[in-house]
């Protein structure tokens, strides 16, 4: 079986409220749609996604470039992925084209899956099975954040995420605390500075937020600063959370030496693939570190069944407007799709509208 094709749109994918973070506002998700068919009639689909749409041409320009290297290739997933590894060594795989590579990799193992008729996690020797779920939404000040946080509780979910970086701390400090009171007992909550804070201003923050319960504060400082985090990790009680800017596994490899953090979540994206992904899968069983996942929760919830220390799925669904299917989330937990492949159908009227 080899790839006889592989096509690509680039679309802005509706989300239901605009997610606000520290840095600025996503009012559409820019992504790029992947089909890779092959001469066996099988077509494999995936996508790669950019926050800012400036650059969704980009990424459209380098997943079609990359791709066509594939083409004619027998349709062997670490082949292929060892193949553009090569390929782009002068380059590196950061950035752009590791961003591709990540994509193109679960393009290539969706269409594999369904080759063999198979969920990706039963093809990777793992059992599907309902994975612990929570809601990754925006900033919400003190006051809107309770409505967030009782939809939440009221949706299933065992858990919830907010975005913080306020001006102040006092502001971080009330949003987590009226949260916490509208989520009540039993749902667990988290935080997430994306990157936003200086080391300095991290460490008084995070160890102000140490008695508020929480499940983790992500990316209090830059995500390549690991002294910081590694700093920052050692000096809170709360489990400091980082991984989705991680380029690669020898990226997440070098955060696990200087001790970084004490939970890791990779982003099947940046990770590169599938292929990368079961690499961080073997570094966090090594280390012993509860991996949770990072958006991409089709691939994602496929992913966590096969990983040895899998913790948590993130439920940003970016691509909801786009797919047939809706998630299926119940008691708390997301129970994968058990269709061939990844699980990803697209709602093709959904998408030409959307298209960039």
């Amino acid at each position: 079986m080899k790839i006889s094709a592989i096509r690509t749109t680039p679309v802005l994918a509706p989300l239901p409220t605009p997610l606000r973070t520290a840095s600025g506002s996503i009012e559409r998700f820019p992504m790029v749609l992947i089909e890779l068919e092959t001469d066996a009639g099988v077509t494999g689909r995936a996508y790669a996604q950019s926050y800012l749409p400036e650059l969704l041409p980009a990424l459209h320009q380098t997943v079609a470039g990359l791709g066509g290297m594939w083409m004619d290739q027998p349709l062997n997933p670490r082949d292929l992925h060892e193949l553009l590894r090569r390929r782009c060594r002068l380059l590196g795989m950061k950035g752009l084209a590791g961003m591709a590579l990540g994509a193109l990799d679960m393009a290539a193992w969706d269409a594999w899956a369904r080759s063999c008729g198979q969920p990706l996690a039963r093809l990777l020797g793992a059992e599907l099975r309902p994975l612990r779920a929570y809601h990754s939404v925006g900033l919400y000040d003190a006051s809107s954040v309770v409505k967030v946080a009782e939809a939440t509780a009221a949706a299933g979910y065992a858990g919830l995420k907010i975005k913080l970086g306020f001006p102040t701390l006092s502001e971080d400090l009330a949003a987590v605390r009226a949260a916490r009171h509208a989520l009540g007992d039993g749902i667990a909550l988290m935080v997430d500075y994306n990157q936003s804070l200086s080391a300095t201003e991290a460490m008084r923050r995070c160890r102000a937020l140490d008695e508020e319960g929480l499940e983790w504060i992500e990316e209090p400082v830059l995500a390549d600063d690991f002294e910081a985090c590694a700093r920052i990790a050692a000096a809170v009680h709360t489990p400091i959370q980082i991984g989705e800017n991680f380029h690669g596994p020898a990226e997440m490899r070098a955060a696990i030496a200087v001790g970084a953090m004490d939970l890791v979540m990779p982003d099947v994206q940046f990770v590169h693939g599938v292929t990368g992904w079961m690499e961080a899968a073997a570094l966090a069983r090594a280390a012993s570190l509860p991996m949770s996942s990072h958006i991409f929760v089709e691939a994602s919830s496929q992913l966590l069944c096969a990983t040895p220390t899998a913790h948590w799925l993130e439920v940003l669904d970016a691509a909801a407007g786009l797919r047939r299917s809706p998630l299926v989330i119940r008691d708390g937990h997301l129970h994968p799709s058990d269709a061939p492949g990844i699980g990803i159908e697209w709602d093709e009227e959904a998408v030409a509208r959307h298209r960039a």
